[in-house]
């Protein structure tokens, strides 16, 4: 299985999608398993997963290049494969059914693809006509096989988008595109959106900040998540990578490139290739983006307010990073004074980390509360 009277094995596609399915080892297991069953070509889905694949040395078994959402690497996978594999570890069933759900809605293929859920413990067929290959996993796995719901988590009203996330937990942040909007209420969470802009949230208290910091927003499209972005911890791998503006490795980056990170922390990745330091704008956003760019060795200057909701846990940064902390409010403004001064209006510029750093010290000026230099792999 799968395999037909001539003997002919079913090339196989995986989507992996999140760091815990790579930090607990399952992913790297099931990978293994499917190899059993026909040829496999692992891709990453998302975002935070390719911090967790460079820590777990995972580079050469599942590919994290180009950056693709889940249904996008989906369909990358549908022309060169036979049957495609879903691999998550959901938080709870109901949140991996609904996600399961989600990513086949936006993928649209017709071809069989299939869901394996290490955290609700679960095999779904999403799409096509291969039951009885899901069963067979099933039973060699010894999960459940589900059906998924009917999914539409996104409703139209002439301007008027709403958007349902379901699986959610009391409690948990809620982020847009790494914004964190609000803390959910209620287990399921609907977002109003109107002309671009949020109007109104149910199942959450809204965090005004966060909603400011959206000016418009692609609703249908938009990345919305519950909770942490990385629930599972894993031992960094810090400077393992030096990657240049195309994506190849590098052994050495001697460029003065320096690059400017404002509130897209999961754009950090695409948004250094190639520069020697980042700036970081926003607590969270300097957190998360000083994270993913320890693996490539590039240190940041951050500016924070003292704001964080920690969308991330467990977190660390590249040592030579200076982090200065300002009155709370003002690291948005201390962040435009930085891109209209200094950047030009620009997102990337040529100029060293030193001086840089100097310079973003004068502009907070006043502000200035404190500036703390990383000289420890671990925050």
């Amino acid at each position: 299985m799968p395999e037909d009277s001539q003997g002919f094995r079913a090339r196989i596609g995986v989507v992996v999608h999140g760091p815990e399915i790579i930090d607990s080892g399952s992913a790297l297991g099931l990978i293994n398993y499917l190899k059993k069953l026909g040829p496999v070509t692992a891709v990453l889905g998302g975002t935070m997963g390719r911090v967790a694949v460079i820590d777990a040395g995972l580079e050469d078994a599942i590919s994290v290049s180009p950056r693709r959402r889940p249904s996008q690497s989906i369909q990358d996978l549908e022309a060169t494969s036979d049957i495609i594999f879903l691999l998550n570890q959901a938080k709870s069933r109901e949140s991996g059914l609904a996600f399961g759900a989600m990513v086949a809605q936006a993928a649209g293929i017709g071809k069989p693809l299939i869901q394996i859920d290490c955290g609700g413990r679960f095999v779904a067929v999403l799409s096509g006509k291969k039951g009885e290959n899901a069963g067979q996993v099933a039973s060699d796995l010894g999960l459940v096989i589900l059906k998924p719901p009917l999914y539409r988590s996104v409703s139209f009203e002439k301007k008027t988008t709403r958007r349902t996330i379901s699986g959610v937990c009391a409690g948990e942040i809620i982020s847009i595109n790494g914004t964190v909007i609000g803390r959910a209420t209620e287990c399921q969470v609907e977002i109003e959106a109107k002309d671009g802009r949020i109007v109104a949230m149910k199942g959450a208290q809204p965090k005004q900040h966060g909603l400011e910091k959206l000016s418009w927003i692609d609703l249908e499209k938009a990345i919305i998540r519950s909770g942490s972005i990385r629930r599972s911890e894993a031992l960094p791998r810090l400077g393992t990578r030096k990657r240049g503006r195309e994506g190849e490795d590098r052994v050495e980056n001697k460029s003065e490139g320096a690059v400017l990170i404002d509130h897209c922390a999961e754009d950090a990745f695409e948004a250094a290739l190639g520069a020697s330091v980042a700036v970081t704008v926003g607590d969270d956003t300097t957190t998360v983006a000083g994270d993913i760019l320890a693996r490539l060795g590039i240190p940041i200057i951050g500016i924070v307010d003292g704001d964080l909701d920690r969308l991330a846990g467990s977190t660390t940064m590249q040592p030579g990073s200076i982090v200065f902390r300002v009155e709370p409010g003002y690291d948005d403004l201390v962040g435009r004074k930085i891109k209209a001064e200094i950047f030009k209006g620009e997102n990337r510029i040529c100029i060293s980390a030193g001086d840089l750093a100097e310079r973003v010290k004068k502009l907070a000026d006043e502000h200035l509360v404190e500036m703390e230099q990383i000289k420890s792999d671990f925050l």
